[in-house]
C-alpha cells in the first residue's frame, strides 16, 4: 500500500470503534482477552494473533467485525482532499481483516501497532507515523479519549470521537468534509422513507435523527432530520441545494446546514 505523502492534509484514524464494530462479548471472555499484560503482548507483536486467541481459549473465535457504513461514507468524502491513514492497536491479523472487509482500498496507509512494536497511547507511535509519512502534524480521531490526548502530546490535533456523529462534527469543523445539507421534515416515517430512497439513489450518508433543538416535552411536534453530505455525482450535497429545497418542500419540510 502506498505510503508516499502528498501535500494534502493528513487525516489519521483509529479503526475499532471508528470504522469497525464488533458484536458484544461476554464479560468473562472480555476479562481474559483484554487482560492488560496479555493484550499488550498481542498488540505490540510479542505474540501473534493465533497465540493470543489460544491463550484466551477455544471460545474466543476470530472475527473480522463489521464496517460502520456511515463512518466509511464520511472517510470517502474526506479522502478527496486528505491523505487518510489508519493507526490501530491491532494484532497480526489486521491486514487480513482489512482485506476481507474491503477497507484496505479505502485508505492510503495502514499502521499496525503489532508491526511497529509500540501501541497507543505511547506518544512514540504517533511520532513514528508522522516521521514515516513526512508530516509534522495532522488530525487524529480515536474513540478512546486517552489515545486522542496522547496524540496531542505528540503534535497532532487529537480528537475524541466516541461515535460517528462526533466523527462527522470533527471533520466538518476542520473543513475536511463539505458542509452537510439537512432535510428537516415533520414526520418520522416520511423522513426514513426519503432517507432510504436517497440512499438507494447514491446519496450519503442519509442518517436520520430527531431534531436536536427540540425539547423533551415536544415529542408530538418534533422535526426529523435527514443528513446529506454527498450527491450521486460525487459533488457535495450543498451543490444540489435547490433540488433538495424542492424535495423538502414536497414533504412539508425545509432544509438547513449542518
Amino acid at each position: 500500500m502506498e505510503r508516499t505523502p502528498t501535500l494534502k492534509p493528513l487525516l489519521l484514524l483509529d479503526l475499532d470503534g471508528v470504522l469497525r464494530s464488533f458484536p458484544p462479548m461476554s464479560a468473562e471472555l472480555a476479562e481474559i482477552a483484554f487482560e492488560p499484560s496479555l493484550l499488550h503482548r498481542a498488540i505490540t507483536g510479542e505474540i501473534s494473533d493465533e497465540q493470543w486467541r489460544e491463550a484466551v481459549g477455544p471460545e474466543f473465535a476470530a472475527t473480522s467485525g463489521e464496517v460502520i457504513a456511515e463512518a466509511l461514507a464520511l472517510v470517502r468524502v474526506a479522502r478527496r482532499q486528505c491523505f487518510v491513514a489508519l493507526l490501530s492497536n491491532a494484532t497480526t491479523r489486521l491486514e487480513a481483516d482489512l482485506a476481507l472487509l474491503g477497507l484496505d482500498g479505502e485508505v492510503d496507509a495502514v499502521f499496525n501497532s503489532s508491526r511497529l512494536g509500540v501501541a497507543k497511547p505511547d506518544p512514540a507511535i504517533y511520532r513514528r507515523v508522522l516521521d514515516e509519512l513526512g508530516y509534522s502534524t495532522g488530525v487524529f480521531c480515536d474513540d478512546d479519549a486517552k489515545n486522542a490526548a496522547a496524540a496531542r502530546e505528540a503534535g497532532l490535533d487529537g480528537v475524541h470521537v466516541p461515535d460517528t456523529a462526533a466523527l462527522r462534527r470533527a471533520l466538518a469543523v476542520r473543513e475536511l468534509i463539505p458542509p452537510t445539507v439537512l432535510l428537516i421534515l415533520p414526520d418520522r416515517d416520511e423522513a426514513e422513507g426519503v432517507a432510504a430512497s436517497l440512499l438507494g439513489s447514491g446519496w450519503g450518508p442519509c442518517a436520520v435523527h430527531r431534531d436536536m433543538l427540540a425539547g423533551e416535552d415536544d415529542a408530538e411536534d418534533v422535526d426529523w432530520v435527514v443528513e446529506l453530505t454527498t450527491a450521486p455525482d460525487g459533488l457535495p450535497a450543498s451543490a444540489h441545494r435547490a433540488e433538495l429545497d424542492d424535495l423538502a418542500e414536497q414533504h412539508d419540510g425545509f432544509t438547513g446546514e449542518g
